[in-house]
């Protein structure tokens, strides 16, 4: 079969990230899905009859703009900025307009001065954060003049702030999100907002210790330049997926559906191609896997060719997914208690304070679902009416927490979850219950078999400071190479991690073509 000058390894938007960029350079590149459509986790699918849901995200708060402007990425809609509503049960909602809470509607002036002040300094620290995120993390014993540029960068950026602030980032950093909130504000409906944001996603309270990171790693996502920002491209999320496969097939990209790869080739420590699973040699002298590094290391690649210690280490990935995927099919537009009519089409987060999300976490600990869930919604059939009949609607929700070693077993727990859920969107919008036509609950196990993501887990792996940077997935895979010579890393399991930003294989690739002008 013709050979590819790089074979990628997944289409979803990272894979694609990777190929777009591999092929502008003059690469001939081939991308590989084992689905029968490319997208990854923002690939569609129809849960009920008429009714679709257009993958496991709903919003878009991560796109990098540099990714964006260098593949040549069209999606519009990224200057409508959506507001997040938070209601507590109370009937009345507390809703953050612009960028995360540039204004906000619901509370008193005090609180929102408070919270506008704890909102810059988060911001300016992600910001901090964020100048590791665009190059490969540093390299331990091996610093280049790049990340000595960038830590220069970020020393002169907290030297401008003051010593106070420069303080004040080394002692937040590893805090958990509750002290800090806390230390700022007193509405509950604000604290719960960042327990959530700062756990969604992740095995960790708002009490544990780093959990104050997850917000970190949220703010470093912007929309139309403005940190914390979201939105969901004109069309809905339906039209992300075909962006990246339009700029990689502009790029000059080839992409195949329906061809799982059942073997990358490694010969003396150097890849030579891959074995499609019905036994098709294709070559190449590089191959970029954009699927989760536990399938790459654990089910492609001989063990005996990585060593038995750094398969261990990917091994030892913790990459257990805590949150459930609902999608409803209704047959009208739901009410909910202390929504603006104008903030229907924004999301909408169901928790009513700090203490709430941490005793939703407690049983997680334990391999139990949450009693007593928290929850992030959006109404996608607004954006994208041809996701529901004429008069329908769609709810997307993510539900935390959901486990994926459920002690009883999601095949027995997943009924009673989705009566929990159902019963806690009843009390917020009364009436919904009635108009459920269908109702697909997507538990860790179902994302696991649905998208092929090991443990259910969407950013491949845990966002925690230990599985960061020099230590993504592991130490000795944590700057896109791999101790297999032409193997690259360009997942969200890679550096910086998940969420829809394309800098994994951005990175990646740039990284491949640095090397060859070495």
């Amino acid at each position: 079969m013709t050979s590819f000058d790089a074979i990628v390894i997944g289409a979803g938007h990272n894979g694609l990230a990777a190929a777009t960029c591999l092929a502008r350079s003059g690469h001939k590149v081939l991308v590989l899905e084992a689905a029968d459509a490319p997208g990854g986790a923002a690939r569609g699918r129809e849960f009920a009859p008429g009714f679709r849901s257009a993958g496991l995200a709903h919003l878009v708060n991560r796109l990098d703009g540099a990714v964006a402007r260098d593949i040549g990425f069209d999606l519009a809609g990224g200057d409508a900025l959506l507001p997040t509503t938070v209601l507590d049960g109370s009937g009345r909602g507390v809703t953050l307009n612009g960028a995360y809470g540039e204004t906000i509607d619901g509370v008193t002036a005090e609180e929102e001065a408070a919270f506008a002040a704890l909102r810059g300094k988060l911001v300016f620290q992600a910001a901090i954060l964020k100048r590791f995120l665009r190059r490969p993390p540093p390299q331990i014993g091996a610093i280049s003049l790049g990340d000595l540029s960038t830590f220069a960068a970020t020393g002169f950026s907290l030297i401008r702030k003051g010593r106070g602030e420069g303080r004040d980032f080394l002692r937040m950093l590893l805090m958990n999100v509750a002290d800090v909130a806390d230390e700022y504000l007193a509405d509950n409906r604000l604290k719960g907002l960042l327990a959530f944001d700062a756990t969604l996603g992740i095995h960790l309270g708002p009490r544990s210790p780093t959990s104050l990171l997850g917000l970190y790693y949220r703010l470093t996502g912007d929309a139309a330049g403005r940190a914390g920002g979201q939105f969901v491209p004109a069309g809905g999320m339906a039209s992300l997926a075909p962006a990246f496969v339009r700029a990689a097939e502009k790029a000059g990209v080839t992409i195949r559906c329906s061809v799982p790869v059942g073997r990358i080739l490694v010969d003396r420590g150097r890849t030579s191609g891959i074995v499609t699973s019905d036994g098709t040699e294709i070559a190449t002298r590089v191959v970029v896997s954009a699927i989760h590094p536990q399938t790459t290391f654990l089910h492609l690649v001989d063990p005996a060719e990585s060593g038995t210690g750094f398969v261990r280490s990917v091994r030892n990935v913790r990459s257990f997914g805590n949150v459930a995927k609902l999608d409803l099919a209704l047959d009208r537009i739901p009410s909910f208690e202390g929504l603006p009519a104008e903030a229907r089409s924004g999301r909408i987060v169901l928790v009513r304070g700090m203490e709430q999300v941490e005793t939703a976490f407690n049983p997680a600990k334990y391999g139990e679902f949450s009693p007593d869930p928290v929850m992030e919604i959006t109404l996608p059939s607004l954006a994208d009416p041809a996701l529901a009949p004429a008069g329908g609607c769609t709810l997307s929700a993510l539900v935390q927490y959901a486990p994926y070693r459920l002690k009883a077993g999601w095949e027995t727990g997943k009924p009673a979850f989705l009566r929990i859920v159902l019963e806690t969107l009843e009390r917020h919008a009364p009436g919904i219950g009635t108009s459920v036509v269908a109702a697909s609950l997507m538990t860790p196990v179902d994302i696991e078999a649905e998208y092929n993501l090991p443990g259910g887990h969407w950013h491949h792996g845990e966002l925690q400071a230990d599985q960061l940077l020099v230590n993504r997935p592991t130490g000795a895979a944590s700057g896109y190479t791999t101790p297999i010579e032409g193997l690259y890393l360009a997942s969200a399991g890679a550096h910086p991690g998940g969420g829809i930003s394309g800098l994994p294989g951005w990175n990646a690739a740039r990284h491949i073509l640095s090397g060859e002008r070495a």
